[in-house]
């Protein structure tokens, strides 16, 4: 393959702010921007650069079409176009004048484009279960199976409780509605939810408790106007490229912004920083308390803006109070003066934005650390101009997408499960009955749906888009099980696929219309570029076949959902999102031809509101907020009458929070501190081949006879795994584990079997991203950890463990733990990633699905 952007990929664009005139013209209202002389520029100021990549031998002159899409691969929102030449996709360009990436590519990016477009490696054809095996059969036949057990499920008392959805980021915005309509009115399940709650929860939680509604305040052009950054457990490089290089042309530039960051030692951001804190795994809230801390008592925050526009100051004060630099460093292992350099660089910015990602929001006390970064912004009064922001990132390319509109999390529109107006909005809305619509308590989360599930309450389990046995192994056993029907929807015959009683198959990313919204709340549209291999369909046209055979009806007879195409359903969204905080109203399909468009956007609105909350203005009272509130200790609902108490109408929420220690804690027995991290993707597909390696500070590897290269086992309590030793400036007594972008499914398995499953208690996250463990040579370990099984007499571990604690790593002489052995096989053993007699990889044709269910 010709990589035609492998000359622009070494080339930097540097460039210099927006002066004050720019800046001044950025803040205003999209109608008031379209006045100004064409000399006063308005958009952003990083330069254009257009990454191209074409199959061999092919040049632009040779495609006959460009279809616009959005990258699938991220939150980031990149905006591109797919290259088309005989039916099929043959290249992929960046576009230039996009708001999000001006051009340019990840590189993931520029190399998943063809995957998709492999029938060998697809669903091309419904398959039921007959006789233990997966068949082929024709889409009446899957079709009429799923409605007549959900039928019969409806009929019993209570039916509609039987009934489990679990979606994943690949929906389209049209798609997630119309899940959500029929979970909620078709159905009126409560049982709604995805990967969203793995990727995506915390953040939402923590904007809801700070702001009133999951609306991302900031924007990527505030990178343009700022003069410093913060990344707070945000490993930009390996999740979301394309801002990482908007970041360093704007580093490369005059005026460049300070740069403060948490997170791993050794790594790409680590290195670019100006100060670096490499935090004790799990400390997040005591190092916040102590910048906090060192913020308010170094009067290096806004008075004025905090009693004007914020309530909760005194008791984060009372708090914070406790940990002054000194005691947190402790806590968090950095120096005090690395926490008190960090509060002058925040403190003295004229204009921060802020980066969230998985090192909060995937660790210990997500939500409460999470709460913590909004909390500097409201003292500092940093929210709603250029260059003040702050961005909660997820991994999910359009987990916004089924957060807003209700196929995860709880209402559609960011609406209250626990404000009756908003249920009745709904109910009137959909013409449908007020009391099918789940409002009795939150949605459940995902891991209860697969609780209910197993114990035999949920009958229908319906998965699309997701592969949620490859994140939770012992999912396998609960799947197997005869009374539950599985139905999965998917590109490809997943692990979880295989164990479905109904597979559909769906089309893929450029096979389907529809939008994504990024991170930043701009809104994209994908448009078709060549049809789905064999029989598959788009995600829109299964689910409302399904509302058809169904006969969903509302009030008066009719039908449920009234659209039919991807654009009319895009309409209906519409109408459920006026008047709320992702107010689409104003953009149309046409429009979004045009370029992205940041919500909420109204009619009148020329450019949709690049960033939110101007003016100390939030959607916070009673009767608008999403939520009324939790405690962040115990997850506990607040519940309407405390948050009244509260006083929060139309002000910023300052949420305070206590440390309260990790569970997986280091001791004589397992000494070392592991945390994973992902490295950043290369440009090119050879990344894939890469192995994990474990990086270990030079004098805890002399400690321990290590030298670099050298082969080494982590191993925990949980499980263990091999790879390479290398010898980095990791903080010592810290043991961080780097992961390829390609990294093979069994691997990410034994990185999760190894790490303690903890709870985040207000988001429900599965907390999953650290472990003490043991090092060693591989001489010096036996070559497996039997049942998971780490030592005798470690007070507290029995609890952490996990149904997933059962599985035997292996590890064989190539260096990487694979495989299982024993009771995994059993009692759920992941098919196609752990039995070494069925094949890797994600797709696969009918013979290897009859080659599996004959095992």
């Amino acid at each position: 393959m010709l990589d035609r952007t492998a000359d622009d990929m070494a080339r930097s664009t540097p460039y210099e702010p927006p002066d004050a005139v720019e800046r001044l013209a950025a803040a205003l209202p999209g109608r008031l921007r379209d006045a100004l002389p064409a000399v006063i520029r308005t958009g952003s100021p990083w330069p254009v650069r257009v990454d191209v990549l074409l199959d061999e031998g092919l040049t632009e002159d040779d495609v006959e079409s460009w279809a616009r899409a959005v990258s699938v691969l991220g939150s980031g929102g990149d905006a591109l176009d797919l290259a088309v030449r005989a039916g099929r996709v043959v290249g992929v360009r960046g576009r230039a004048g996009d708001r999000v990436n001006h051009g340019r590519l990840d590189p993931r990016e520029r190399y998943a484009w063809p995957a998709g477009g492999d029938p060998a490696h697809r669903l091309t054809r419904p398959l039921v279960r007959e006789g233990g095996r997966l068949v082929e059969t024709t889409w009446d036949d899957a079709m009429d199976r799923l409605v007549r057990r959900s039928r019969d499920l409806l009929a019993e008392p209570g039916g509609w409780g039987r009934f489990g959805f679990h979606t994943g980021g690949r929906l389209l915005l049209e798609e997630h509605y119309t899940l959500a309509v029929i979970g909620k009115a078709g159905i009126g399940t409560p049982h709604m939810d995805g990967d969203t709650r793995w990727d995506g929860a915390a953040a939402s939680a923590a904007l809801v408790a700070g702001f009133g509604c999951d609306g991302q305040p900031g924007s990527f052009a505030d990178v343009d106007h700022c003069d410093a950054i913060a990344l707070w457990g945000h490993d930009v490089p390996a999740a979301h490229a394309v801002l990482w290089e908007h970041v360093l042309d704007r580093r490369r530039g005059a005026s460049p912004p300070a740069l403060v960051a948490v997170g791993a030692a050794g790594t790409p951001v680590a290195r670019e920083a100006d100060v670096h804190l490499a935090v004790r795994p799990g400390t997040n809230v005591a190092l916040m308390n102590g910048l906090l801390h060192e913020l308010i008592a170094g009067n290096r925050y806004d008075p004025a803006y905090v009693a004007a526009h914020t309530t909760g100051f005194d008791r984060l004060w009372r708090v914070v109070e406790a940990y002054p630099a000194k005691r947190a460093a402790e806590i968090c292992a950095v120096p005090a003066s690395l926490i008190e350099r960090a509060a002058e660089v925040i403190g003295g910015s004229a204009r921060l934005v802020s980066a969230v990602g998985p090192g909060f929001h995937a660790s210990n006390q997500a939500t409460a650390a999470a709460c913590q970064v909004d909390n500097v912004h409201l003292l500092l009064g940093m929210l709603g101009r250029p260059g003040a922001g702050i961005l909660q990132m997820s991994g999910l390319p359009s987990g916004r997408n089924a957060l807003e509109t209700g196929a995860a999390g709880d209402l559609p529109g960011l609406r209250n499960w626990a404000n009756p107006r908003h249920v009745r909005e709904l109910a009137d809305l959909w013409n449908a009955d007020a009391r099918v619509i789940p409002h009795w308590g939150p949605s459940t989360h995902a891991t209860q749906i697969f609780r209910y599930a197993e114990e035999g309450s949920i009958g229908l389990l319906w998965i699309s888009a997701s592969d949620p046995v490859t994140r939770e192994p012992a999912l396998a056993r609960v799947l197997r099980r005869p009374e539950l029907f599985v139905v999965v929807q998917d590109v490809h015959l997943t692990p979880t696929a295989r164990l479905a009683d109904v597979v559909l198959p769906a089309a893929a990313w450029g096979e389907r219309t529809g939008t994504v919204t990024a991170a930043d709340r701009t809104v994209h549209l994908c448009e078709k570029a060549v049809d789905p291999p064999g029989e598959a369909r788009s995600d829109l046209e299964i689910l409302l076949d399904y509302a058809r055979r169904m006969g969903f009806r509302d009030r008066d007879g009719g039908p449920l959902m009234r659209w039919e195409d991807p654009e009319s359903a895009f309409e209906a969204w519409k109408a459920c999102s006026r008047g709320r905080p992702c107010d689409y109203t104003g953009i149309t399909y046409d429009r979004l031809r045009a370029g992205g468009v940041p919500w909420p956007c109204a009619p009148s609105s020329s450019h949709g509101t690049e960033r939110l909350y101007a003016g100390g203005r939030f959607p916070t009272a009673p009767e608008h907020c999403q939520s009324y509130g939790h405690d962040l200790a115990t997850g506990a609902e607040l519940g309407a009458e405390l948050y009244h108490a509260g006083s929060p109408a139309g002000r910023g929420v300052l949420q305070a929070a206590d440390f309260e220690p990790s569970p997986e804690v280091t001791d004589e027995e397992f000494p070392l501190e592991l945390t994973v991290r992902r490295i950043p993707p290369s440009d090119g597909p050879e990344e894939a081949e890469e192995k994990p390696v474990l990086e270990v500070h030079p004098a805890d590897a002399a400690l321990l006879g290590l030298r670099d290269g050298d082969p080494a086992v982590a191993a925990s309590p949980l499980g263990r795994i091999e790879a390479r030793a290398r010898l980095t400036g990791t903080r010592p007594g810290a043991v961080v584990l780097s992961l390829g972008s390609g990294v093979p499914a069994e691997v990410a398995l034994a990185v999760r079997e190894m790490t303690t499953t903890g709870w985040d208690p207000v988001s429900r996250t599965p907390l999953r991203t650290s472990a003490a463990v043991r090092l060693s040579g591989t001489g010096a370990e036996p070559a497996a950890v039997e049942n998971g099984e780490g030592g005798e007499g470690r007070e507290g571990r029995e609890g952490l463990r996990s149904a997933a604690s059962r599985f035997t790593r292996v590890l064989p002489a190539g260096g990487t733990a694979v495989g299982t052995a024993g009771a995994a096989a059993e009692d759920g053993a992941v098919p196609g990633a752990l039995d070494p007699g069925v094949p890797a990889a994600a797709g696969g044709s009918i013979e290897a699905v009859e080659r599996f269910e004959g095992v």
